[in-house]
């Protein structure tokens, strides 16, 4: 049984508590399959370490990688009490140990206020990444379910983007 937390859209705020350790990562990704043993057994150390380990699947949780600002697989944060580190160090479990027993996460700039994944600004980015898996669904609805050709639907999103833009102006 893995000791990995696996966290979404619903139960991601539980990394605003304690010291947390933070996988994005995409099942079709080579680079995060390669690091997935070392983060697993990471994961059973994890109690010795006074941290919890978990991930995100990025295919799964597009609100969430948006969030994170997430842009290249796989990436990890450190996160503790709400202050989130990107780490950039190696992906072994020696050095994710070190890590955190050296406390050396001290040592990387925080992310930003503004960036930061509980800021209304990322709040706002993550409703722009689930607007757009919901566009994708329409367009996909259209031109696989009713056979309407692809750039008919392009057309019809062109027209209610106008349409929106001039009632909003109004």
């Amino acid at each position: 049984r893995s000791r990995v937390q696996v966290l979404g859209g619903s139960n991601w705020s539980l990394v605003l508590q304690g010291q947390w350790m933070l996988e994005f990562y995409a099942p079709w990704c080579a680079a995060c399959q390669q690091i997935e043993l070392a983060w697993e057994s990471f994961a059973k150390e994890s109690e010795h370490l006074g941290i919890t380990v978990g991930k995100v699947d990025v295919t799964q949780e597009p609100g969430l990688s948006g969030r994170f600002f997430v842009t290249t697989l796989p990436t990890i944060y450190h996160a503790n009490d709400g202050i989130f580190r990107r780490y950039r160090g190696s992906r072994t479990l020696e050095d994710l140990q070190v890590y955190v027993l050296e406390r050396k996460w001290k040592a990387v700039e925080p992310v930003a206020g503004w960036r930061s994944p509980s800021s209304i600004m990322m709040h706002g980015m993550a409703g722009l990444f689930h607007l757009s898996g919901w566009i994708r669904q329409i367009h996909t609805y259209l031109t696989g379910t009713l056979g309407i050709h692809v750039w008919i639907s392009y057309a019809i999103f062109f027209l209610a983007t106008l349409l929106i833009g001039l009632f909003l102006g109004l």
